[in-house]
Parts: C-alpha cells; structure tokens; sequence
C-alpha cells in the first residue's frame, strides 16, 4: 500500500526529543497498578517504558520527555542513578548487574518530566510537552503498545520516512475483522503512502480501510496548534488523532507500515500475550 516519495531540496530538523505520556491510572491491571505505575509492569525483566525508552534512543533520540501524573514518580526513579543498589551489587561481587543498574540509559541522553495535572486525553498529554519540545520535530511513543521488530525499531523507520518528505507519520499495521474500530482508522490518500484522513474509532461497520494507527508517531511542531484549538471528541477528551486528522486533510500525514509484532499491554490479555512471546524467544 505505501511506497516513499522523494522532496529535494527542502532542509529539514532533525528530530531528537520524544514525548512518553504515562499519566493514565491503569485501571485494568488494579490493584496491581494501586501504586505501581501500569508502564513498570515488566514483561519478562524489563519494563514496558523502557523497552520504549531504547527504542527511541536506537532511533537517535537524545532528549526523552515523560509526561506524567499522580503517583507516577516511580517511574523517574527508574530512570535516575541508585547509586546505594549499585554499590551493594559490586560489593556482592555482581558487577554485571550493577552494570545493568548503571546504563539503564546511555550517557547523554536526558529525561525531563512534564506533569499533566488533569488527564483530558492523549492529544493533551502531547499538548503538555510544547514548552520542553519547542518548534522542533519530535515523536511521540505509547509504552502500552508494545513491540517487537527488526532493524532498529519501528520509531527509526518513522524517523527515515521523515527524512524524506518532513511530514508527519504514522505507524499502521492491518486489522482484519471487528476490532478494527477500537483503533484510529486510516483514510487512504490518493498516493500510495499518503494519508488522506484518521478516523478515531469509527463506528463498526464504518471503517474508512483496515490500516489502523498503532502507538508511534512523529509529529511535526504545527501539531501544538490545531491541539489548542481542539473541542473535546471522542470520550469527552482532547484526540491526538482528531488534530492528525486535520493535518491529513492538509497532505501533511504520511503511513509507514509496521515491520515487527505489537502487543496491546492496555489489556490484561495482550499483555500476557507479549510476556509470553518475550518468554518463548528469550528462554536462558
């Protein structure tokens, strides 16, 4: 369905700052998410925000803006140097696990943490990073939908479709069957890449095509904008696909297919489904 189109001669940003909301409460996974926050569940050893972390990081990202909400502060915690836990590993003579305490993240990458006071919808979460992202580029990750992929990861491959075109673009995979309308649907644009429009959940029966949008984007700046002039959509929230929509309908949205597998650790099921996946390819 989609194949890239060349700009020559347009010199554009490159981007190096990504946007994390992780504000939700994790209601589906209470009480284990009373405290902890849902995108600390792990899947197998790693939690599900820093697989997205080094996701971003693989796709030259340097700058990785979380924003958070009440009882979130756990996860800056993960983030930052535990100096006490390393030292007690290295006197245990564990050295390859204080290791992996200390280089959670790579020296040079900094994380900023943004709060969302109240949870009006992803497109306000997005909204709440524009004073740290500034008139740049940026992408945006949503730890629950987990992924696994080939190469560098699926935020890499946005990356170099926006190297070529500088417009704002989309991972899509393909839903076959009624579960299509739990997703942002993709109204197919005249070329073969392009995106002509996104539907948020259309109703069953009214989906525009079977490529929906899954959980990575990169955004251009002019985003902020149409976020701020928004009315509440869908669920009475703030729909980061609604402000997409209106950039689409601008020929300014792009889809890349996904190269790997995604797992909706939103819910209980996909979640196990991902634990298990992760399990049976990383037996030792």
């Amino acid at each position: 369905m989609f194949v890239q189109k060349c700009i020559i001669g347009v010199q554009l940003k490159k981007f190096r700052k990504a946007v994390f909301p992780v504000a939700g409460f994790g209601t589906r996974f209470l009480p284990a998410t009373k405290a902890m926050p849902k995108e600390l569940l792990p899947i197998v050893d790693k939690p599900l925000i820093q697989y997205a972390a080094e996701e971003a990081i693989a796709a030259g990202i340097d700058t990785l803006i979380f924003v958070t909400g009440r009882n979130k502060r756990a996860i800056e915690d993960h983030f930052d140097n535990n100096t006490e836990l390393e030292m007690a590993l290295r006197s245990a003579g564990k050295d390859e696990q204080a290791d992996m305490v200390k280089n959670i993240l790579p020296d040079g990458v900094e994380c900023i943490f943004v709060r969302q006071s109240e949870q009006l919808g992803l497109g306000h979460a997005v909204l709440c990073a524009e004073r740290v992202v500034g008139d740049e580029p940026f992408a945006v990750l949503l730890a629950d939908d987990f992924i696994t992929y080939r190469g560098h990861g699926v935020t890499a491959d946005l990356a170099r479709a926006f190297q070529v075109s500088g417009k704002t673009q989309l991972s899509v995979m393909e839903v076959i069957g009624p579960d299509i309308y739990k997703y942002g649907v993709v109204v197919p644009g005249v070329e073969l890449k392009s995106v002509a429009g996104l539907i948020e959940k259309p109703e069953l029966g009214k989906a525009p095509s079977n490529y929906a949008s899954i959980g990575r984007y990169i955004l251009t700046p002019d985003i902020f904008n149409i976020l701020r002039d928004l009315t509440a959509g869908t669920g009475g929230e703030i729909q980061l696909a609604d402000a997409i929509n209106i950039q689409a309908r601008n020929n300014a949205v792009e889809a890349v297919m996904l190269d790997g597998d995604r797992f909706d650790c939103g819910s209980v099921k996909g979640y196990l489904e991902a634990v298990m996946h992760i399990g049976a390819h990383n037996r030792e």
